[in-house]
């Protein structure tokens, strides 16, 4: 996900040279269905051809070794070169340049353009575009919905009745009023009174939007993606992928997905630096500075303890909120342990969940890849399937029989909970009490 942008880049800079071919070999289960992969080239973006190998059939033959791989090829058809992980950026384009010289000496260029047919051109335009996070809250009629691919920010009231829209819905990142402002594909929400904090995932930004003042500024991030965490103003300081946020007293904790960490916004100060997680991509319990996490993409604070989605380990974990706390885990065992079982802490197993919040006893979280909504008893570590029939779709009714496709975020308001139905372009409303799941109408 960090390669493509850079892709994208490197694909216009050399339109009549560069070919990018995409082979898409899934982990998780949930991944190798054709469907979910021709809906995750929408979400992202993806303007170039991409082959589903979900037997890993290339994977194999092309020997690669891991996520992700670039293989190099000339316009002879040989192999030229081979890169593992992520890359910069000005590194390969220089390399390409060299390799364009190269070829075009030897006359072996075809220039003619080349058109593919693209999924979006397909898709039918709606209210929402893979929402990826909703926030609720009951005691203002607040319903704030990340409008992610239309990077903007949906805000209603818990019925669906939209009061306005944060964000010109043009990608980019600008500050300024509400028609003027850019986000590109925001996600997690965290709001204190009038102030709603923003994860811009993409702009590997944090913003804040005064809703009094109908204005948008950037807290931290530069809008570059960062190469290794290094703490510091926020402002002047790069991030790398941050996916959820929450409050905590005078702090805004960061679900850094990107540095496989959770990180810490002195909303005093400005400053911004890592707070859990060595950066090392794992599940390792332990001190803050020293566990390890792997992609935590939803964070929830309640009573000192910071609750949080491990997606790539299909966990969920905890951290202490204190400087001198440490990690722990309630669910999840490894980068490969995942599937579809309720139970009792680590006997219980999930897959990519990408969501949570706090509720009275209970922790709520969007199973995104079991099409499920959960709930954890803290205080026995029990998950409950409580909505969601895990068969991917759009349908509403009893929780065992409803369908939801890839929700990424669960917010709870009184007794319903409220989900951003990622893949369906939806918000459902989940009863708490009655059992049923509903669509929420947004209504300009």
């Amino acid at each position: 996900m960090h390669a493509l942008p850079q892709l994208a880049e490197l694909e216009d800079r050399y339109r009549s040279e560069l070919v990018v071919v995409g082979v898409h070999t899934a982990k998780f289960t949930q991944e190798r269905e054709f469907d979910n992969v021709r809906r995750a080239i929408l979400r992202y973006d993806i303007g170039h051809p991409v082959a589903n190998d979900p037997g890993f059939d290339v994977w194999r033959r092309w020997g690669i070794r891991a996520w992700p791989t670039f293989m190099f090829i000339g316009p002879d058809g040989n192999v030229i070169g081979k890169h593992e992980g992520e890359f910069d950026l000005r590194a390969l384009d220089s390399a390409i340049a060299g390799w364009v010289t190269v070829f075009d000496r030897a006359g072996l260029i075809d220039r003619t353009p080349l058109h593919f047919p693209l999924e979006r051109d397909r898709m039918a335009a709606g209210p929402l575009s893979f929402p990826g996070k909703v926030l609720a809250d009951a005691g203002t009629d607040t319903l704030i919905i990340s409008d992610s691919n239309h990077h903007r920010l949906v805000i209603a009231d818990l019925d669906g009745r939209v009061r306005d829209v944060v964000g010109s819905g043009e990608a980019g990142l600008e500050d300024g009023d509400y028609g003027g402002a850019r986000f590109r594909d925001p996600q997690g929400l965290a709001l204190d009174g009038d102030l709603l904090y923003v994860a811009d995932t993409k702009n590997h930004a944090v913003r804040l939007v005064n809703m009094s003042r109908r204005s948008v500024e950037t807290l931290a991030g530069t809008g570059a993606q960062a190469r290794a965490p290094q703490a510091g103003p926020g402002r002047t300081t790069a991030l790398k992928s941050p996916w959820d946020v929450t409050l905590a007293g005078p702090d805004l904790f960061i679900a850094m997905a990107g540095f496989h960490q959770i990180w810490r916004l002195d909303l005093s100060t400005g400053d911004v630096a890592p707070h859990a997680g060595s950066g090392r991509e794992n599940i390792v319990d332990g001190p803050l500075p020293t566990a390890q996490l792997a992609q935590p993409s939803g964070i929830a604070a309640r009573d000192g303890v910071l609750y949080f989605a491990d997606s790539e380990t299909s966990a969920i974990r905890t951290a202490d909120i204190g400087r001198e706390g440490s990690v722990s885990t309630i669910v999840g065992e490894d980068l490969f342990s995942f599937g579809d079982q309720d139970g009792t802490g680590r006997a219980a197993r999930l897959q990519h969940p990408l969501g949570v919040d706090v509720a009275g006893g209970f922790l709520y979280l969007a199973d995104t890849y079991n099409n499920r909504i959960k709930r954890i008893e803290l205080a026995t570590g029990q998950v409950t399937t409580l909505f969601g029939s895990g068969e991917p779709g759009l349908a509403d009714g009893p929780g065992p029989e409803a369908r939801f496709h890839e929700p990424g975020g669960v917010a709870v308001a009184g007794d319903r909970a409220y989900v951003a139905d990622t893949n369906n372009h939806a918000v459902r409303i989940a009863d708490l009490i009655g059992g049923s799941v509903s669509t929420l109408p947004v209504v300009p």
